[in-house]
């Protein structure tokens, strides 16, 4: 059990790392350059992963790793900032709250696992603490704005779930399959920027530390951390972890940006806490006590085999805005 609670707070580490992102781009990055952002967030991190996993896909993977990739990243990041640019405050945010339901419904088709009517009720508690937290005063809703929200969360979601269905190839650790989705995501995301931003803006110390920054802890170690979570927790257990990006993102505008926390803000933070901890609990921990007794006494971190994996029932995701 302690082994179960140690890798649900070092899989925790990613969205609270992706709760730092909207701090760090506003305060030292060029302004209005989301897609050049994602993409020196994406690549740089992917090709050192790659130096250091020194694997390279074999077969099938080639094309599996640039499809998980352009879902998981390349496509992801370029729709999450358009819909946060489009939309009234936290709006984004909010409709990448519903994760979990969509990832409850493609589980239930890819991976036949059924959601049970805690898990749901969880979820919609969760996207509604969420909201409470971040939705800001009206505006009118943009249609193109709440189908990139829309999108984006359908393109992690999916991207998970095939993360957990095709597992990984034997003898590939979770570092390298991270940096192969990594450096599809960004070779995917870079002719997008080079077309729509022009070429990269100069640079200062700053920016460049605020880009390291994203790119070796925030992209590199929190994504390799949330994959390998992907692969060894459940997926009630990983995708009730995602609500701590938009409340790490509130306590650092607190702490940090001098931004005030309403009351209801509070309650909203406690909901959306509490749903975390819910999805913590129950029969996702017995499957991750079993996942963690195999991984232990075979040595696998996780499921290396395609079949092994969809006989599973284990997968996550969601997002929050700027992860």
């Amino acid at each position: 059990m302690c082994a179960v609670r140690a890798l649900i707070l070092l899989t925790a580490l990613a969205p609270v790392s992706w709760g730092t992102t909207y701090a760090v781009t506003t305060e030292f990055l060029p302004p209005d350059r989301p897609l050049f952002t994602g993409l020196m967030r994406a690549l740089p991190a992917g090709l050192l992963l790659l130096a250091l996993a020194r694997v390279r896909p074999r077969g099938a993977w080639w094309w599996k790793s640039a499809v998980l990739g352009a879902l998981n990243i390349g496509a992801f990041f370029p729709l999450l900032f358009l819909s946060a640019y489009r939309l009234p405050g936290g709006m984004a945010a909010v409709v990448g709250s519903v994760g979990p339901l969509f990832v409850a419904g493609l589980a239930a088709v890819l991976l036949g696992e059924r959601p049970t009517v805690r898990t749901l009720l969880t979820a919609v508690v969760a996207a509604f603490g969420v909201s409470l937290v971040v939705l800001r005063a009206a505006g009118a809703l943009d249609a193109l704005g709440v189908l990139a929200a829309l999108a984006s969360t359908a393109s992690m979601s999916t991207g998970t779930v095939l993360t957990k269905r095709w597992g990984r190839p034997d003898g590939v650790g979770p570092l390298a399959l991270t940096g192969w989705q990594l450096t599809a995501g960004g070779l995917l995301i870079a002719p997008l920027a080079l077309l729509v931003e022009g070429a990269p803006p100069a640079l200062d110390g700053p920016a460049i530390g605020g880009y390291l920054y994203l790119a070796l802890a925030n992209t590199a170690l929190a994504y390799w951390l949330w994959f390998r979570g992907i692969g060894r927790l459940t997926a009630t257990q990983v995708t009730f972890l995602g609500p701590l990006s938009p409340l790490t993102a509130a306590v650092v505008g607190w702490a940090a940006l001098d931004q005030a926390l309403t009351p209801l803000q509070l309650v909203g933070m406690a909901l959306a806490f509490g749903a975390t901890v819910v999805g913590q609990t129950g029969a996702g921990r017995r499957a991750a006590v079993r996942g963690v007794a195999v991984s232990a006494a075979g040595g696998e971190s996780f499921s290396s085999t395609e079949e092994k994996h969809r006989k599973d029932s284990m997968d996550v995701t969601v997002q929050a805005l700027r992860r």
